[in-house]
């Protein structure tokens, strides 16, 4: 039998016991005298190897392993969770991974089917009749393990950023396991987080086997990431949100104020890939330049230093400059308004408000946004004062209060409906995911399939579903493919399959079709909806939609459309307040 080693899950276990029990300490390893040095030319040490060998060397016995495993047989109470050590498991794999080369890229791919109910990381009791904790017990502060496990995944962070080590997370399961407790070791190492319902579903399993391929779809996974930035002695860098953590190098750059990883000008990024994407705050209110801006110098430059080591071992060093000129706004505001980036605004705005909803106790998201924008379109709008009806934004701007508005109204947001672990989920995907991603996380992108026309963009809104129309709406986390109440009714009676209605057949399968074009291309897999009108998951539609028919006035509608049953306001009468607000004196 093969010797297996027996680690105890209900306590803490340092990573030089670890390395002791399995005989890894460098007590227990010292070379003798003239023998080659452990680890040099990229082989692990002798005694690792007994744990870690190139796939190639034990494909065998690693799959004869899978193929044994099996359910736990260990019998569960009724009225009590299975026991389950996360944390211990997590802690024993990362002092497993500290005695290969430290410095060396690597990942651990955590696969969690459950609540860890047992040792450090505990997020619940084995009492069933326990819940698991809500926003509501958060908000009250009566989640009794959450402090006490986050602290324990922040040292654990702490340690995989020191060996330079990446953790993964793929949580399959109905009820919550942890993501929102894990969330902190999962971002400061750039690590991966899937989602899904159990480990038969799509969005796991396709997930999953993004993860090892090669070619045009993979993830370009790269490791051991350093950015560091310099720039003008004016500006000063408050931080970064988003996948790293802070290597607390100090210098003249460094702003007072702190948001996110901040107090530093690099930062270590253990995972990244082909869409990360971080979000760094500046300072430019700082006192050198107050008076007249760039009266001395007028040009201000940015330099991004970005090294880290490629999927074939390969280090890279990036160096990207940037240089504008300063621009006095009080003087003239057009080269500002000409370079406004609004999806970029949007998605920083998104992650801003994410980041000071998690982290100030009495912070109301939805005020605090409505101020931004008021105070933006007070500042560049077209107006007479107090004349709602003269206002109008320039082009620039003209789509930005509706990513707000679609942002007021996302999960990012509103976390009613929502458990921790979504909520949680949710954000770190905004934080990390490119802007094209993100903007779609934050204003879901909705194309109209009919006999009349080509595929094509539709508003967001609910005038925009019809009887005879498909709606394919991509909300990143989901794709749905939604049928209109006539078009279902054909489908149902098998027009498709005549051959004198190929038409019918054909729009019938575009849609699919460009769903799995978006499918194939994205990470996490997304979830894929098809329902028909009313249908009950045409909930995953209507909740993304512009409430403009509502049942206070649905006798205004047309026949074939559609009423969203909501209190909330529409863009329409978000925009006329914003209007009268802005203008005011």
């Amino acid at each position: 039998m093969s010797k297996v080693y027996v680690f105890r899950g209900s306590k803490e276990i340092p990573a030089e016991q670890v390395l002791d029990q399995l005989g890894l300490s460098a007590s227990g390893r010292r070379p003798h005298k003239g023998a080659a040095v452990p680890g040099a030319a990229g082989f692990p040490n002798p005694p690792i190897t007994r744990f870690l060998l190139p796939a190639s060397d034990c494909e065998y016995t690693l799959n004869a392993l899978l193929d044994e495993l099996q359910t736990d047989q260990w019998p569960v109470p009724p009225g009590r969770r299975p026991a389950r050590c996360t944390g211990v498991a997590l802690s024993v794999v990362a002092g497993l991974l500290s005695a290969c080369n430290p410095g060396t890229g690597a990942r651990i791919i955590t696969l969690v089917g459950g609540p860890c109910t047992e040792g450090p990381g505990a997020i619940v009791s084995k009492d069933l009749s326990d819940p698991v904790r809500s926003h509501k017990d958060l908000d009250k502060d009566a989640a009794p393990y959450f402090k006490k496990a986050v602290k324990f995944y922040e040292g654990l962070a702490k340690q995989l950023v020191s060996q330079g080590h990446v953790l993964d997370i793929f949580a399959s399961a109905l009820d919550q396991v942890g993501v929102a407790e894990m969330k902190v070791a999962v971002e400061r190492t750039g690590g991966l987080v899937v989602l899904a319902e159990s480990f038969g579903h799509s969005v796991f399993k396709d997930s999953f086997k993004r993860v090892f391929e090669d070619g045009e779809q993979s993830l370009g996974l790269c490791f051991n990431g350093t950015l560091e930035i310099n720039c003008s002695k004016e500006i000063k860098i408050q931080g970064i949100i988003g996948p790293c953590t802070s290597l607390e190098k100090k210098g003249p750059s460094v702003a007072d104020t702190v948001i996110g990883e901040g107090n530093t000008t690099a930062w270590k990024m253990c995972g990244l890939d082909k869409s990360t994407c971080l979000t760094v705050m500046f300072d430019l209110s700082s006192s050198d330049h107050s008076n007249t801006p760039g009266a001395v110098n007028p040009q201000l430059y940015l330099q991004f230093l970005t090294s880290y080591q490629g999927p074939d071992g390969q280090s890279v060093l990036r160096v990207t400059t940037v240089t504008r000129r300063w621009v006095d706004s009080s003087v003239s505001s057009e080269e500002l308004v000409q370079g406004f980036d609004q999806e970029t605004a949007a998605v920083v705005m998104g992650r801003f408000a994410s980041l000071k909803m998690e982290s100030e106790e009495t912070f109301d998201a939805t005020r605090w946004l409505d101020r931004f924008l008021i105070r933006l379109c007070s500042k560049f709008g077209d107006y007479r004062k107090d004349d709602p009806s003269s206002f109008t934004l320039n082009p620039s701007f003209s789509l930005f209060p509706q990513f707000m508005f679609n942002l007021r109204r996302s999960q990012f947001v509103q976390v009613f409906n929502n458990s921790p672990d979504e909520t949680a989920y949710f954000r770190m995907l905004l934080n990390r995911e490119n802007i094209s991603n993100a903007a779609v996380m934050i204003q879901p992108s909705l194309i109209s399939y009919s006999f009349n026309s080509l595929p094509a963009p539709a508003l967001l809104d609910v005038a925009s579903i019809a009887a005879d129309r498909i709606l394919l709406l991509d909300s990143y986390f989901s794709v749905v493919i939604f049928h209109g109440m006539t078009i279902a009714q054909w489908r149902n009676l098998g027009y498709q399959n005549q051959p004198e209605h190929q038409a019918f057949a054909q729009l019938l399968r575009a849609p699919h079709d460009d769903a799995q074009m978006i499918i194939r291309e994205r990470f996490p897999v997304p979830r894929l909806v098809v329902c028909d009108q009313h249908g009950s998951q045409a909930r995953f539609l209507l909740a993304k939609l512009n409430p403009s028919a509502t049942y206070n006035n649905a006798h205004e509608m047309a026949a074939g459309s559609d009423v969203i049953f909501t209190d909330d306001v529409s863009l329409q009468v978000f925009f006329e307040h914003l209007q009268r607000l802005a203008v005011q004196s």
